[in-house]
């Protein structure tokens, strides 16, 4: 009898694109970890009959702050930056998914900057309401990225954030 392994492998990758006066002025391509949090939400829609969250939000970090698989979204232990012109954080609106993979990069996420920072990566989050990290039954922080270095922004740069979750069979 033939042993057969199979799997599947979750990954995430953040595109940010930051724009002064219209100019590209630095590109960021960070791969994400994803909280054991935000994995046990996938198994609980999946498998045991929790409502799936029907939107989620995309956010700025402004700490030097490394990956950690437990993180939270009440204690992400990270900064989320809040020095963006838009009143919430913006949606990830995503397409269908197609070839095992779904991505907001017809839609990207938009981050007007309205202060000088350092931007260190990118997360995403189940609930809208910018710099919020209250404890809830729906607050999930999904997944984290921290960029290879920190990014310099200023008042009316424009970020734009792609984010694109790829399902694969691992080969295990």
């Amino acid at each position: 009898m033939e042993n057969i392994k199979d799997g599947c492998k979750l990954s995430g990758k953040f595109i940010t694109e930051c724009y002064r006066k219209g100019k590209l002025i630095w590109k960021e391509e960070s791969h994400n970890i994803v909280t054991t949090e935000g994995r046990n939400r996938i198994l609980d829609v999946m498998f045991h009959g929790t409502t799936q969250i029907s939107t989620w939000y995309c956010g700025l970090v402004e700490t030097d702050t490394s990956p950690d698989a437990g993180m939270t979204y009440d204690v992400p232990t990270f900064t989320e930056s809040t020095a963006y012109d838009e009143a919430a954080r913006p949606a990830f609106v995503e397409a269908a998914s197609s070839s095992g993979s779904v991505t907001n990069s017809a839609n990207k996420a938009v981050f007007t900057i309205s202060g000088t920072k350092t931007m260190y990566g990118a997360a995403l989050f189940s609930v809208n309401t910018k710099g919020d990290h209250t404890a809830g039954a729906d607050n999930v922080l999904y997944c984290y990225s921290k960029f290879t270095s920190g990014r310099s922004v200023v008042d009316d740069d424009v970020i734009n954030l792609t984010y694109t979750v790829t399902a694969a069979d691992d080969g295990a």
